[in-house]
Formats: structure tokens, C-alpha cells, sequence
């Protein structure tokens, strides 16, 4: 049943429903660079010319970070192949491009596609809060979820703009964000 839920979303992303100009352009990336899951180095510039979508988690997390690693896994399976697909950590003392590898495996994450990235915790830091615009709490935590972040989804065009923020969680705003993510592209 879920599944056909989806129908009217990739007849959406088929037909292109509307231009990409109907999306609001709220603020331009900060160039970073950080480190995937194969030990490469990805800047911004790397990800220019390509529609993205970002999120953040990290790996011991035992709250939301599973349930936002599988919506990321949809989003994989309905979104065209030229879209990117990248997930930053907000613990970078233990999600090494080792264990990145491991959990994108777990998760069955295309490893052209779907990028695990980590890097200098400061610039992580900065790069959520300044740059996606996002909270980031690493002392208000729980024993599950030591690190407070947020569960949004961040749809990126292929200038580096952040053209919206949706919801990891509710499937009516996976739809959305497929939906604009296939307009951008």
C-alpha cells in the first residue's frame, strides 16, 4: 500500500509538473570541504552542477537518525540517478570514513550517489548551523541521542543555493521534496 502511495509522486517527477522558478531561494552554501566515505575529498565544487539533497545524523545514533537514514533510502529508489544524495555527520570523532562506509552498506546506499561525509568537527559544526541554517546541540542530549540535530532534509540546486527544508519525518514532505528536487534537476 505504501508503495502506491508513491504512484502520484514519479508521475509528478515524470512529468515535471512545474518550473523550478516556483521554488524560493533562501540562502547561498558556504564552500567546505569535507571527507565521504572512500576517504575522498568533497567540496562544494564538487557537488556544482548537481541538484542535492542533505540531511544530518551520525551513526551510534540510537533516535531518529535511523528513521531519517531510511526515508534518505526512498528518496534513493524515486529520485532520478543525477540527483546526490549527502548525509553529514554531526560526530565526527567516531563516524570515520571507515564506519561511514560500513553504515552506508547497512543502509544500502548507492556509493556514486549517496555520499556519507565527515570531517573537522568545527567546520561540521559551522557548515550545519551557519551554513544549512540548522540547530545542532551537542550538551542537551539524551543517552539515545546524545547529540541534538535536526531531522530536516535540505534541497540544495546545482549552484549551491538551499532552495527548501522538508520534514524527515513526515511522508507528505518526502513527496514534496521529491517532487521539487525533480524540478530543480
Amino acid at each position: 500500500m505504501k508503495r502506491l502511495a508513491w504512484v502520484p509522486v514519479c508521475a509528478a517527477l515524470w512529468t515535471g509538473c512545474s518550473r523550478s522558478t516556483d521554488i524560493p531561494s533562501y540562502y547561498p552554501l558556504p564552500e567546505f570541504s569535507l571527507t565521504d566515505q572512500a576517504g575522498k575529498s568533497v567540496t562544494l565544487r564538487d557537488l556544482a552542477g548537481r541538484v542535492w539533497v542533505a540531511d544530518f545524523i551520525f551513526t551510534s545514533c540510537g533516535g531518529t537518525c535511523p528513521l531519517i537514514t531510511a526515508k534518505m533510502r526512498k528518496l534513493q529508489e524515486v529520485l532520478p540517478p543525477e540527483i546526490r544524495l549527502v548525509s553529514i555527520t554531526v560526530d565526527p570523532a567516531r563516524d570515520t570514513p571507515e564506519i561511514l562506509a560500513a553504515y552506508a552498506g547497512e543502509h544500502g546506499a548507492a556509493g556514486d550517489r549517496w555520499l556519507f561525509l565527515t570531517g573537522d568537527k568545527q567546520a561540521l559544526y559551522d557548515l550545519c548551523v551557519k551554513g544549512f541554517k540548522l540547530p545542532l546541540d551537542t550538551e542537551g542530549g539524551t543517552a539515545a541521542e546524545p547529540i541534538v540535530h535536526s531531522t530536516r532534509f535540505v534541497l540544495v540546486d546545482k549552484r549551491g543555493e538551499i532552495r527548501g527544508y522538508y520534514s524527515g519525518i513526515e511522508e507528505d514532505e518526502l513527496k514534496r521534496l521529491a517532487i521539487d528536487a525533480n524540478r530543480l534537476s
